[in-house]
């Protein structure tokens, strides 16, 4: 009970309003930063580095000084590195701070049903721009937003069709040179600048289009799907690979296979042992 009585005469020394306002402003700072920075691929980095942190902490408790001296060596050039990886993204953070949207938008959950629907609608488009040999190149987000490459094209917020995929890649709109991002069942935007992978062995071999897609594909777990304006091939983008000459049935497996979570395992139900009369 004394050991109680000095915990919080200690608390009431050191903590008054002050203290009390300075951590909720801090809490309130992180939480924006956290806002502002999901959606964006920064996440990923930012996890990297929290875990070297933890590292150092480990580390440290454990005394063991060679390994630890070697992690904070690598956390020093780290507010460098901060400032020149998350460069878009901080950005992107002012401009939203500027323009009063702080909360963003979070991604959305499709249940399989949707997922099918929008697989349907996505082939089909690429059935149509196939059979016209109109050049397409469509992103549809996963887990890693992609908001640092929708900031660079033109907002659309419309549900996600074929025909108005079809009417964004038409020759002649201003749209129709560069990508579609497609988040959840929607066309959030167009007219977006992909990143071109840096591969020498495909730099003579693949055009912009297909550069851009293995690019995106090789930094974000993004699916791109890419249509050939000289041959109509359909080809498709993921996890830095890209798979060429796919048909519409063979891209409505991919794709049902990429986007649809795999299925929860049931759970076991445990039974009470009748005990034998």
């Amino acid at each position: 009970m004394a050991e109680l009585r000095m915990v919080w005469q200690v608390l009431r020394e050191n903590f008054g309003a002050r203290s009390l306002l300075d951590i909720a402003l801090v809490a309130i700072s992180i939480y924006f930063v956290l806002r502002l920075l999901r959606g964006t691929r920064a996440v990923q980095l930012l996890k990297g580095l929290l875990i070297l942190g933890a590292l150092i902490v480990f580390t440290g408790s454990l005394q063991l000084s060679t390994f630890n001296w070697m992690l904070k060596q690598a956390l020093l050039p780290g507010v460098i590195a901060l400032i020149i990886l998350f460069q878009p993204e901080l950005r992107l953070a002012l401009e939203q701070i500027g323009r009063g949207h702080i909360f963003g938008v979070g991604l959305t959950a499709l249940r399989r049903e949707q997922i099918a629907q929008l697989v349907d609608e996505i082939v089909l488009s690429a059935r149509q721009l196939s059979r016209e040999r109109i050049g397409s190149l469509i992103v549809i987000e996963r887990e890693v937003g992609l908001n640092d490459v929708v900031q660079t094209g033109r907002r659309v917020e419309g549900l996600a069709s074929a025909d108005l995929l079809r009417t964004i890649f038409y020759p002649g709109t201003p749209l129709h040179d560069l990508a579609a991002v497609i988040r959840g069942n929607r066309i959030i935007a167009a007219g977006c600048l992909l990143p071109l992978t840096e591969r020498r062995d495909v730099r003579g071999l693949l055009g912009t289009r297909h550069r851009a897609a293995l690019g995106l594909s090789e930094t974000t777990d993004a699916v791109v799907l890419v249509v050939s304006e000289e041959t109509g091939a359909i080809s498709l983008a993921v996890d830095g690979r890209l798979y060429s000459n796919l048909t519409a049935d063979v891209l409505k497996q991919r794709l049902l296979g990429i986007l649809t979570p795999a299925p929860r395992a049931p759970r076991l139900r445990l039974r009470r042992r009748e005990n034998a009369a």
